[in-house]
């Protein structure tokens, strides 16, 4: 009998998680007139898309949602491909000052964000970076974190099949590019999936360096819908589910390495 109340308990669980996301959309298939109505409605009815038309046509979303794509493809990328090199490097490679490394990685993750915002900010502006795509990527090209998920789960790999392939005549390139890489997939996948949603959700940083509407990213650009003394729910949430469909479908697009590296560590573990 336990395991069957403890499944209802996670399904009800399960319901109270995704009632967030589910009143985005409802509130954003609701027409104006009826956003705040008391009680609420939990069926938009009528549903309308007169919030995404006004949405669309009123603003400059898509211009919005290229600038994300662009920063958070950029930065996803470098971020897999760079602390995959690190981490690797760190993990399988035996050289003084290894572990002095990996430590002063480590510290790094413990240093607020907001303590190197000012700063980082002076640089920006010293570099006449301001409005620019390379404010928004170059200071998170690549981040302490990346590098230590990387390294720890490669370090599980058994170095017997490095050794396999340098008597095979592979240069270390080839070591890296036919043995590491597929192997490392599954840890890819995972970072690739927490470095988008961290920085496709990214508002303080790009809040401080972006004041031009056109270069503004997606989560920006929906807080600027926000009048001074009006909010126009059914707006915010139309974008707001907008914003959510890269999210979702990049998840689902990398969800199996994310359960394969959950597998690797059951077993390994």
């Amino acid at each position: 009998m336990f395991p069957y109340v403890f499944r209802i308990l996670l399904a009800l669980f399960a319901v109270l998680t995704l009632m967030p996301l589910y009143w985005i959309v409802v509130t954003a298939f609701q027409t104006p007139s009826v956003v705040l109505a008391f009680p609420p409605s939990l069926v938009p009815s009528p549903a309308s898309w007169i919030n995404f038309a006004r949405l669309f046509n009123g603003s400059e979303i898509l211009a919005w949602m290229a600038n994300s794509l662009i920063v958070t493809g950029t930065v996803t990328a470098s971020n897999v491909l760079l602390g995959t090199l690190a981490g690797y490097t760190l993990a399988k490679k035996v050289f003084p000052g290894r572990q002095t490394i990996f430590w002063t990685v480590i510290s790094l993750m413990f240093i607020p964000s907001q303590l190197t915002i000012i700063p980082l900010y002076a640089l920006i502006v010293k570099l006449d970076w301001i409005n620019t795509y390379k404010a928004l990527i170059v200071p998170a090209l690549i981040m302490p974190f990346s590098i230590f998920l990387m390294k720890q789960f490669l370090q599980t790999l058994p170095t017997e099949l490095i050794e396999a392939a340098r008597m095979d005549g592979c240069g270390e390139w080839g070591v890296f590019q036919r043995v590491i890489l597929p192997l490392a997939k599954p840890g890819m996948g995972v970072l690739a999936i927490f470095t988008f949603m961290g920085v496709w959700n990214e508002f303080l940083w790009p809040l401080i360096v972006i004041n031009r509407s056109s270069m503004m990213t997606l989560q920006i650009g929906l807080n600027s819908l926000q009048n001074q003394y009006y909010t126009d729910y059914g707006l915010l949430m139309a974008g707001a589910a907008v914003s959510a469909l890269p999210m979702i479908a990049f998840f689902l697009v990398f969800q199996p390495y994310f359960v394969r590296s959950i597998t690797i560590g059951a077993m390994k573990g």
